[in-house]
């Protein structure tokens, strides 16, 4: 086994998080997951409601194109896209079998752990059948599309600031 370069591996995830958060929500403009009914308050606003963060920082916005943008709840987007960019981008050198699928099938197991778990248990869901169809196919795509721009992207920027391949 070679050495890992773990600086690269993390600089590689942090630069694919960002790109794939960008994918996901494209992905989500074109196959919403929400209602607007429940999208008033989103997963991410939800989330830090519940451990106490208030309302009004929870739903700040920045106007953009005449656009209010929830700008807290890019950052914990993007904050989570991050930092399981970096996890797969760290990990894949040493369980490469997660590398199955190019990271599509990690993409599915990380949508049913927080979709048809851990968020349903928290409260910050709907139960997994209380769920439409619609939102299981956005997120289940949408998690596939996003972990294959992690590996695509985190792949190749590692070989590149390694010198290998």
């Amino acid at each position: 086994m070679t050495k890992v370069d773990f600086k690269a591996a993390v600089i590689a995830g942090t630069v694919a998080g960002v790109a794939s958060g960008l994918v996901k929500l494209g992905w989500e403009n074109i196959l919403p997951p929400r209602t607007p009914e429940r999208n008033r308050t989103n997963p991410p606003q939800r989330l830090l409601e519940q451990i106490g963060v208030p309302e009004k920082i929870t739903h700040a916005t920045y106007t953009y194109s005449d656009q209010q943008m929830p700008w807290v709840s890019f950052m914990v987007h993007f904050g989570f896209s991050t930092t399981f960019a970096v996890l797969y981008s760290v990990a894949e050198h040493y369980a490469p079998a997660i590398r199955i699928g190019q990271g599509t099938l990690f993409g599915l197991g990380v949508w049913s752990a927080f979709h048809l778990g851990i968020m349903p248990a928290m409260g910050t869901v709907p139960s997994a059948k209380d769920q439409p169809a619609e939102e299981h196919v956005s997120e289940v795509l949408g998690h596939m599309a996003w972990m294959w721009t992690n590996h695509i992207i985190s792949d190749e920027l590692y070989h590149e600031l390694t010198n290998t391949k």
